[in-house]
């Protein structure tokens, strides 16, 4: 192994988890020296990791974290579901949920998983995305996170899904306590299930409206029906577009019979949804 002893390169994939040929090389062109060696091997590692950076991850966790009333939720994709159920994957993805859940960030806004690692505190996360794909071999990315701080007249549902690849947060408003939660649980697991564009219909922005509005009058055109009534049946078209696509509007997935909306209000007056997070892996 010209100079190089097998424990050498045992002792230094020890350490690093690079490749046995990896670690012969390093410490070849190191004279042996393994802390030089582990240098050259995150370079190395730095340099594929940006090619790894291009792949599509289609895989991967969420995580949710909660404390003292507040509860934080992470998306963290990978290339393979093998990935995803590394423990090395699994720990970073809890330890990250844990840091946003302790930080300052934007109360409720959904950051993106860039300028999630670019804010202060987050510095150590990013490098160990880095060291993860050189690691591992797989391109791995954080793709989305979200806070709900505490509050004392609303209750915070959770919701994570048995694969770990789609979670849900709700906050419901005029109610709170174990009751608050629970009917919170149930909210967060039919959001999970019916996947909702928004709470309610002012919630889809104008131009998504506009053009389904535009396509349902083609399609209702297209079937022959007269221009004088086009305007009324697209009207009712698009109150069942919002009956699928808002929260409020939609059948309650443990009670068909039932509107989210009208759950809600038999809970008491003043009950409704402030908020949702919902994270997905691979959409």
């Amino acid at each position: 192994m010209s100079g190089i002893t097998a424990q050498a390169v045992k002792s230094l994939r020890d350490r690093t988890g690079a490749g046995m040929m990896d670690c012969k090389k390093a410490l070849q062109e190191a004279g042996g020296d393994e802390e030089q060696a582990i240098d050259l091997l995150r370079k190395w590692g730095a340099a594929k990791a940006a090619k790894r950076a291009e792949r599509e991850t289609s895989e991967g966790l969420v995580e949710i974290a909660s404390r003292d009333g507040a509860t934080a939720m992470v998306a963290v994709s990978s290339e393979t579901d093998f990935v995803a159920r590394n423990e090395e994957f699994q720990d970073f993805s809890q330890r990250l949920a844990a840091a946003v859940l302790a930080s300052d960030l934007p109360e409720g806004e959904v950051v993106g998983g860039d300028e999630l690692l670019g804010r202060p505190g987050f510095e150590a996360f990013s490098a160990e995305v880095a060291d993860l794909r050189a690691k591992i071999g797989e391109n791995i990315q954080v793709y989305r996170a979200v806070r709900f701080g505490p509050s004392e007249d609303s209750a915070v549902g959770r919701y994570l899904h048995f694969d770990g690849k789609r979670g849900v947060l709700v906050e419901l408003t005029g109610i709170s306590g174990e009751e608050g939660e629970a009917l919170a649980r149930d909210v967060a697991m039919h959001v999970a299930a019916a996947r909702p564009a928004g709470i309610s219909p002012e919630d889809i922005p104008a131009e998504i409206r506009d053009r389904e509005r535009a396509v349902l009058a083609e399609q209702t055109r297209a079937e022959g029906k007269p221009e004088q009534i086009v305007e009324k049946i697209v009207e009712g078209r698009m109150r069942k577009f919002f009956e699928q696509q808002t929260l409020l509007l939609q059948a309650f997935v443990k009670d068909p019979d039932l509107t989210i909306g009208q759950l809600l209000e038999k809970r008491g007056e003043g009950v409704t949804v402030r908020r949702f997070a919902h994270f997905a892996i691979g959409e």
